[in-house]
């Protein structure tokens, strides 16, 4: 008998990120639409940050949170909605209530790796108003398997029903991933999941040992549509699957249609392996600062690739975004580049 996985599409939520979170209603729609008819179970949706984070600082959506739920909501007749959120950006009193009240199906409360404590309000919250919530651990690649067990031991504590491991910035080995999802497996008694990016072009086959290492939910975005050099290709992640021998429960020919679809309407940026997502990857930097980094570097006269290794040697994380600028500045400085 073959062993189901969950799929969920990333690509209304995670996509966002590669187009400078100016998703339109029809895009929104055309894309729902298709990935409803190829029956995938999950689709995500919302700013790359997630619910609440629209701002100045990390983009500004086109639509707003609920105009984004509300479109996409229509579209969805068997197809569960869900959305990220992420303590700090989204509060319960003023967004979590009001996406519950549009349609929300799964909540997936997230925190950096190590910080889950700050996930307990919004778990807790969500499950008492009947949702299906899981934990997200992201930039995941930041600790150990030990520490990654503490802090999903912790989203279970609080109420989660499940738990994914985000290679946030596509840093992970297959070696990393079969190490840590076999370890969570072994600790948790609810489900492990993985979120790949494929800066280092590992997307695919780092999914795939995350299925053979025990993880029941798997990321996708269509065409890898998503932050940095983009998620696992939905389609490819299907098809893969199919041949490993694992159910997913979605048309094969249904998704690619929906990827052909998205090639036209959808992606106005295809997602691919650059020089700088390698430097994202290898350097262990969320893939959300690929654009902004590449701006900055060229408004100061600096590579790239170095702002990258000193953001890495940093540690820095999603939301520091203020630190490229500093980086940068500091860069050219010391190497005489543009100080604007």
């Amino acid at each position: 008998m073959k062993k189901r996985l969950l799929i969920t599409d990333v690509s209304l939520r995670d996509g966002s990120h590669a187009v400078a979170h100016q998703l339109t209603a029809k895009q929104l729609a055309d894309h729902a639409a298709a990935v409803e008819a190829a029956h995938v179970p999950v689709v995500e949706v919302g700013h790359g940050n997630g619910l609440g984070a629209s701002s100045l600082q990390l983009g500004e959506s086109l639509l707003g949170d609920l105009d984004m739920l509300r479109v996409v909501r229509e579209q969805l007749t068997t197809a569960r909605m869900s959305i990220h959120v992420i303590p700090g950006f989204a509060t319960i009193g003023r967004d979590l209530r009001a996406a519950i009240d549009v349609g929300v199906d799964i909540i997936r409360v997230a925190a950096h790796c190590t910080e889950a404590d700050i996930t307990e309000r919004h778990i807790t919250f969500a499950r008492e108003q009947g949702k299906e919530v899981y934990g997200v651990l992201m930039m995941s690649h930041m600790a150990s398997k030990e520490v990654l067990l503490e802090e999903a031991l912790k989203m279970e504590a609080y109420g989660a029903e499940g738990v994914v491991l985000m290679d946030s910035a596509g840093a992970y080995l297959p070696v990393d991933v079969r190490d840590k999802v076999r370890h969570l497996c072994t600790g948790l008694s609810i489900p492990v999941g993985f979120h790949a990016h494929n800066n280092l072009g590992l997307a695919i086959g780092n999914s795939l040992v995350a299925a053979e290492s025990g993880a029941y939910i798997l990321d996708g975005a269509i065409r890898g549509f998503g932050a940095g050099a983009g998620n696992a290709q939905l389609e490819a992640l299907v098809a893969v699957m199919e041949k490993a021998g694992y159910e997913t429960g979605i048309d094969l020919y249904g998704i690619l249609d929906a990827g052909d679809r998205a090639q036209e309407g959808l992606l106005a940026v295809m997602p691919t392996t650059t020089s700088t997502s390698i430097m994202s990857g290898l350097s262990g930097v969320f893939s959300g600062f690929l654009k902004p980094v590449n701006r900055i570097a060229a408004e100061y006269g600096v590579d790239p690739r170095d702002v990258f290794f000193e953001l890495g040697r940093r540690g820095v994380v999603a939301g520091q975004e203020d630190l490229i600028l500093e980086v940068a500045q500091a860069l050219a400085q010391q190497r005489g580049g543009r100080d604007v």
